[in-house]
C-alpha cells in the first residue's frame, strides 16, 4: 500500500494533468479538454477531419483549438476558502 501511494504522489508530481488531493472538478475538466485540443492539434489526420466536417481551413480550425485552450471550460468557478 505505501509504494502504491508513493508512486501515485510521484505521477502526480510529475505530470500535471493527473490531478493531486486539492483538484476541483473545474480543474479536471480543464486540464482533459486542454489535453484533447493539444492532441488535436498534434495530429493531422484529425485536424483534417475537423477541417472537413467543419468546411473550414485546416489552418482555420488549428486556430480555433488553440483559442479554446485558453478557457475551455468558461471562467473559474469561485472557490470556498
Amino acid at each position: 500500500r505505501f509504494n502504491l501511494n508513493s508512486q501515485l504522489e510521484h505521477l502526480q508530481s510529475k505530470y500535471v494533468g493527473t490531478g493531486h488531493a486539492d483538484t476541483n472538478k473545474f480543474e479536471w475538466m480543464v486540464n482533459q479538454h486542454r489535453d484533447s485540443y493539444a492532441s488535436y492539434i498534434g495530429h493531422h489526420s484529425l485536424i483534417s477531419y475537423f477541417a472537413v466536417a467543419q468546411n473550414e481551413s485546416i489552418a482555420r480550425v488549428k486556430f480555433e483549438f488553440v483559442e479554446k485552450m485558453l478557457q475551455p471550460c468558461g471562467l473559474p468557478v469561485p472557490r470556498d476558502e
